[in-house]
């Protein structure tokens, strides 16, 4: 897709706008704008993208190709069926939300002015920071598109330096829950066996717990990797 150069507008600046923003420009597509941060975000964003421009939602989307949402799930419905009652969207524009929760209908009211509707998700967590670019490679992204446009979302991600995983909108609701059950399990899990380390005196508990934690994941992958295998081999 970097031979055709999008303009690119993000329309959210937490933790995911930012950074889809900074893999998009690096893929070679244009920045148009992305919607002002926080204060107490203003000096992160800056620091992943440089000298952005920031602007209103209504100017983005009228001036942008690619419209990415990367707003909070309870945002992301009103949000779009806002513009839509303002006719804001635009006929062969590709809209692309970034939820793991929503599916493709929540742009049914856009996708009714023509659009082309887009989910993607990456599998990892955001940090907001630029760290956030490196982790992206090789990551794999969960996308749910109309049939047409899955070579769009995937192509999409792949610029972005990741490997799509294309997921029905039926079963992108077993995705969220795996991803919920894998980050809040491992953040609880963390925190309490970081707790007794530091009641017992050690320092940089975190530290300390880095080579063991990221073991127990790689066996704890690879002994599932192999019992599918098993499995698998079973007539």
């Amino acid at each position: 897709m970097n031979s055709t150069r999008l303009g690119v507008g993000i329309i959210g600046a937490g933790r995911v706008g930012p950074l889809f923003a900074a893999a998009l420009t690096r893929a070679g597509h244009g920045l148009v704008g992305i919607t002002p941060p926080s204060a107490a975000s203003k000096e992160r964003v800056d620091a992943v993208l440089g000298g952005v421009v920031y602007a209103d939602p209504l100017d983005i989307i009228e001036r942008s190709e690619l419209v990415v949402l990367a707003l909070p799930d309870q945002e992301l419905q009103p949000f779009i069926e806002g513009m839509s009652l303002q006719n804001a969207w635009t006929t062969g524009q590709i809209v692309l939300h970034t939820s793991i929760t929503h599916g493709l209908a929540v742009l049914d009211s856009a996708r009714a002015q023509g659009v082309i509707p887009l989910a993607v998700h990456p599998l990892m967590e955001f940090t907001g920071t630029s760290m956030d670019l490196a982790r992206m490679s090789g990551a794999w992204c969960v996308i749910s598109a109309p049939a047409v446009a899955e070579p769009i979302a995937s192509a999409l991600a792949v610029e972005m330096g990741m490997e799509p995983l294309v997921v029905s909108d039926e079963n992108r609701s077993h995705v969220a829950s795996a991803i919920a059950l894998a980050t809040s399990f491992s953040h609880t899990t963390i925190h309490e066996a970081a707790t007794r380390l530091k009641a017992a005196g050690i320092d940089n508990p975190g530290v300390v717990m880095q080579p063991l934690v990221s073991s127990s994941v790689e066996n704890a992958l690879r002994l599932f990797a192999g019992n599918e295998r098993e499995l698998g081999g079973e007539d």
